[in-house]
């Protein structure tokens, strides 16, 4: 794939799925190969071990048996913690609606569970029922406040919305508790592709804003030059807005404003 063809196909607002601090790495951060088959044994092994297999067989993307593990707990001890990663492991097999139902299961049994909440919005938002996501999006934020994960969720449906001040603001909350949480995000989580070229350039030249604003200038360069490719028409608004006042100093600013990257659409 070229260079050209990479930057069309961009996508942005990759949200993140929740699992406990105690869970694996999500799926997305999986680059293990398919290793032998499971020393655990389904019917023997405690709940503790058939979780721990589970989420091994989850790293290595073989959801489908990570099930078979996950669902082996549950039968002896169901927990909130269980049927959220159960959830996860059939998104990853696009079994939405059954993910949905585990997600449900989980708040019957912890109906504060911050990861099925923002799980279940995740679902919503897939579904483009942005209304819904952020009531999700905002319980999960009272059960746990400081999550730069739900924050950037929640910034991303407001964003989908084209609410774009509660956006920026929600975003910006998300960068506060994490400043690496839009470079990392990719690896965090499943991408969703937003409606329009538009609605990514505009993302890009936010995100941009936001870097610059932090005192980022590479990050908001990186940004800028995103914004520019993917055609954002009010991309003027550099030389004036308030919060490139900084970056305007920095010689690298002028540089790229004198290449005026081309749009790529």
């Amino acid at each position: 794939m070229s260079a050209r063809q990479m930057s069309r196909s961009f996508c942005f607002g990759l949200l993140c799925l929740a699992v406990a601090v105690a869970a694996a790495s999500p799926p997305a951060l999986a680059d293990q190969q398919q290793t032998s088959a499971p020393l655990v044994s389904l019917t023997s092994g405690t709940p503790q071990e058939l979780e721990k297999q589970g989420d091994q067989l989850r790293s290595q993307k073989r959801y489908l048996d990570s099930i078979d593990y996950y669902n082996a707990a549950i039968a002896l001890q169901p927990t909130a913690l269980l049927w959220n990663k159960e959830g996860i492991a059939l998104l990853f097999l696009t079994r939405n609606k059954e993910a949905q139902k585990c997600f449900q299961q989980a708040l019957k049994l912890d109906k504060n569970s911050p990861e099925a909440l923002n799980n279940l919005g995740f679902i919503q938002q897939m579904q483009k029922k942005y209304g819904q996501a952020i009531k999700y999006y905002n319980k999960a934020l009272v059960a746990r406040p400081n999550s730069a994960t739900f924050h950037y969720n929640l910034g991303a449906a407001y964003f989908a919305k084209h609410d774009f001040n509660k956006a920026t603001q929600e975003y910006g909350a998300a960068y506060q508790l994490d400043a690496g949480i839009f470079q990392r995000v990719s690896k965090m989580g499943v991408m969703a592709q937003t409606s329009s070229p538009e609605d990514r350039a505009a993302f890009s030249f936010m995100v941009a804003k936001m870097y610059a604003q932090a005192g980022d200038f590479e990050h908001s360069l990186e940004y800028l030059r995103k914004a520019m490719e993917e055609g954002y028409k009010g991309i003027d608004k550099v030389f004036t807005d308030t919060e490139f006042a900084s970056l305007r100093t920095d010689p690298r600013f002028a540089d790229l404003m004198a290449q005026k990257p081309a749009s790529l659409q």
